[in-house]
């Protein structure tokens, strides 16, 4: 499972032009679902991406987590975080999950965040999204389990 954070000023989703999700502060997640993945990585993965300290304190520090700050969170699925490069020209998904398992297991995260209380939103499953953000640092991170 892979996921990509960034701490985010704002970020939206829109959908065939129309918006379906935005979020103000907090952080967007780009959600990615490899063979063999499970609900305990998955669960690893909500705790972490809620409890991970990336935003500032008053000296510049990063000391606050999403929960910490009563932020925002944007989940978008994003199979292409499962594709291989390192051969050829064309990247190769054969380590992305089935579609099935995939949105068993990003629900499960969304889920997961839910239970914080926090404002979670998110893209459309398998939908083409446009995705729109202001990211806040740059502050980015790969999750990885």
């Amino acid at each position: 499972m892979k996921l990509i954070l960034q701490r985010v000023a704002c970020a939206s989703v829109y959908v065939d032009g129309e918006k379906i999700a935005n979020i103000n502060r907090g952080i967007l997640v780009l959600f990615g679902v490899e063979k063999g993945d499970g609900e305990d990585q998955t669960s690893f993965l909500a705790d972490k991406t809620l409890n991970l300290r990336i935003f500032p304190d008053d000296s510049g520090k990063m000391n606050f987590s999403c929960v910490d700050i009563g932020g925002d969170i944007l989940v978008v699925s994003q199979f292409t975080l499962a594709g291989d490069c390192s051969r050829g020209r064309r990247p190769g998904f054969d380590r992305a999950a089935d579609p099935d398992t995939a949105r068993t297991l990003y629900e499960y995260y969304v889920e997961s965040l839910n239970r914080s209380g926090l404002k979670v939103t998110t893209g459309r499953f398998a939908a083409d999204m446009k995705v729109q953000s202001v990211n806040d640092g740059p502050v980015t991170f790969l999750l990885e389990r």
